[in-house]
């Protein structure tokens, strides 16, 4: 049996501009994609923490160091420029293989700077999982 697992998750990021007449995608500073591991067309949930929006798009590479999340195409109409997101991907593995999953999430602050980073749930959300 295979399990759909979180595998990275940005928890916060600001919108920094988004780009209706863009083919699609979200567009995320490549520091932030390497610091969870996510990696560029990799599909994604965003979750618009102001209006409630979910959203199913993929990751684009953003210049690196600037700090962008920029919402592209029709997701665009989704989230405003300044919105707090959730970035998440997930990745089907084993039962066994995500009893020692750790995922990478970072926390970041309304400028897209991670004040928390993360290889593992938080000790609130840990469950344990009978063998």
């Amino acid at each position: 049996m295979f399990l759909n697992m979180l595998k990275a998750k940005l928890h916060k990021a600001t919108v920094t501009s988004r780009s209706i007449q863009y083919a699609g995608s979200i567009s995320v500073d490549e520091d932030l994609l390497d610091a969870v591991g996510l990696i560029p067309n990799e599909m994604v949930w965003v979750f618009d923490i102001n209006n409630g929006a979910r959203f199913q798009t993929y990751v684009i590479r953003g210049d690196r160091g600037s700090k962008e999340i920029q919402v592209n195409g029709a997701a665009a109409r989704l989230a405003e420029e300044g919105d707090r997101v959730i970035i998440m991907s997930s990745a089907m593995m084993t039962e066994e293989e995500a009893r020692t999953y750790k995922p990478k999430v970072a926390v970041l602050d309304d400028k897209n700077n991670i004040v928390e980073a993360l290889e593992y749930l938080p000790a609130h959300m840990e469950i344990e999982i009978e063998a």
